[in-house]
């Protein structure tokens, strides 16, 4: 996989998308419960991040499996994006690791030919 595939642009603009609806989440819900107010915040953040959160696990399935990566470290980084700030930090791990990978495969095309 190319570090420039529009998969993982998609990946990484959904990962911030469901983490700031996340976190804008959290905020609207203390709103609401702890003052009364922001109930309609609530509701639409609350179904914006539900859609983003959707598209980001069938973002980061795709791009787990296109890498070869086992079901346990898929589920973590699906699983990020259920508590606010870790989709942010699981993007940037696994784009260091995809980067790793990717040149240690162009490492290996240059030495067959």
């Amino acid at each position: 996989m190319k570090k420039s595939s529009p998969l993982l642009t998609a990946y990484r603009v959904f990962a911030y998308i469901t983490g700031v609806g996340l976190i804008l989440l959290c905020a609207s819900c203390i709103a609401w419960y702890g003052f009364g107010t922001a109930e309609i915040a609530v509701a639409i953040v609350g179904t914006i991040h539900g859609w983003a959160y959707m598209i980001y696990v069938v973002l980061a399935f795709s791009v787990g499996n296109k890498m070869g990566w086992p079901i346990k470290k898929m589920a973590f980084v699906i699983l990020a994006g259920t508590i606010p700030t870790c989709s942010f930090i699981a993007e940037r791990k696994v784009m260091r690791q995809i980067d790793e990978q990717v040149a240690a495969e162009e490492q290996l095309e240059l030495a067959k030919v």
